[in-house]
């Protein structure tokens, strides 16, 4: 898809338009729900998720347009988030000019439009991370960046919808699939191991680890191995992978220059009756208290973001999630999109313990910034 030109202006009436939709309620669903509806998708279910769709992403689309247009010390008018908010507007245009949904084949239509605008969003979280690589440029120095808090709120709701707005889109294309994989429910697995997710994310993170200092520690599991559970296997993974690839980078920086093997990285999955807890922890030195607070923001990564001033916005392929040190507060809001939550609990001059709690009731509603 070739960049449009960063400043496109937009109808007066499309604008009206997105104002009146961002003042509409919106409609959050359980992973439970997801569940239940998905496991009969006849050709009339998928037709009344469609219409569901047909009038809800527009309303969570244009509520974080209207968001991009009004944020503080002037991110708003930076390139890349006026690109981010074009394409919000684009999206959000497609779907209101698509017609009523009415029977099979609108909804296949429906259903193939809504896959482009997924693929429009790819790259929304490296772009908007230029955004404000951009503005952190512009700041004075001397500005202490615990006043920024409106920036991280706006981020994190920004994100929280975005990952609502793909689980939908997600889960309504991949309840498509004519030979699903056994007990998956579109994007759901009804008895996902996490150990076996958690093995999977760690031989990746192993994998970038090998990469980057030709050796990588040991990490050694302890849990049940039959035990399985319902979730989203490419939200675990992602969490898994961000948290053990960091303890890896710790582990293997403090014991880069000494003889002893390093110690390995723990993974402990516990299995409660509200919370599955998955706990990595990591002999990796641990981070200083003061350190702590920020472990979660977005504005003080110095890590390289893989877009960069002379990329090209529309077509870069990013795969990456963290590679510009947002993978903690990302990895904080899928935790807590169905209902869960992530902690960091640290021993400076030891170690640091991540404990990432997956609720198992799986029927808290989606938060709905």
């Amino acid at each position: 898809m070739a960049a449009k030109k960063l400043y496109e202006s937009f109808s007066k009436s499309l604008i009206d338009e997105v104002q009146r939709w961002g003042a509409m309620k919106q409609t959050g669903v359980s992973l439970r729900y997801m569940m239940k509806f998905g496991s009969r998708p006849t050709p009339r279910n998928l037709l009344i998720s469609a219409q569901f769709l047909h009038k809800e992403l527009p309303i969570r689309i244009a509520r974080r347009a209207i968001e991009l247009e009004s944020l503080p010390y002037g991110l708003s008018l930076k390139p890349a988030v006026l690109l981010v908010r074009d394409w919000y507007l684009d999206s959000f245009r497609d779907l209101r000019s698509f017609p009523e949904i009415k029977d099979a084949n609108d909804e296949l239509e429906f259903t193939k439009m809504i896959k482009m605008i997924k693929v429009r969003h790819n790259n929304v979280v490296p772009t908007m991370a230029l955004g404000v690589q951009q503005l952190k440029k512009g700041l004075d120095p001397k500005i202490d960046y615990e006043d920024l808090d409106e920036i991280h709120q706006f981020l994190d709701r920004f994100y929280m919808s975005r990952i609502g707005i793909r689980m939908l889109i997600g889960q309504h294309v991949a309840l498509h699939d004519p030979n699903p994989p056994p007990n998956c429910v579109g994007y759901i697995h009804t008895k996902m191991s996490p150990l076996e997710v958690a093995q999977t994310a760690c031989e990746d993170a192993r994998a970038i680890c090998l990469r980057e200092y030709g050796s990588a520690p040991d990490v050694n599991f302890y849990r049940d191995p039959n035990f399985t559970f319902p979730y989203v296997p490419n939200h675990l993974h992602l969490m898994v992978f961000e948290l053990v690839k960091n303890s890896l980078r710790a582990v293997q920086e403090r014991h880069m220059d000494s003889y002893k093997v390093a110690p390995p990285v723990r993974i402990v999955v516990a299995d409660g009756i509200e919370d599955v807890t998955i706990k990595v922890s990591d002999e990796g030195g641990g981070i200083p208290r003061s350190g702590l607070p920020k472990i979660f923001t977005y504005l003080y990564s110095t890590a390289k973001n893989p877009l960069d001033e002379h990329s090209d916005l529309g077509t870069a392929n990013v795969a990456t999630m963290a590679g510009y040190g947002y993978g903690l507060p990302i990895s904080r809001l899928y935790a807590r999109y169905f209902g869960g939550d992530l902690q960091i609990i640290s021993m400076e001059g030891y170690g640091t313990d991540a404990y990432l709690h997956l609720s198992r009731l799986g029927d808290s509603q989606e938060p709905l910034p």
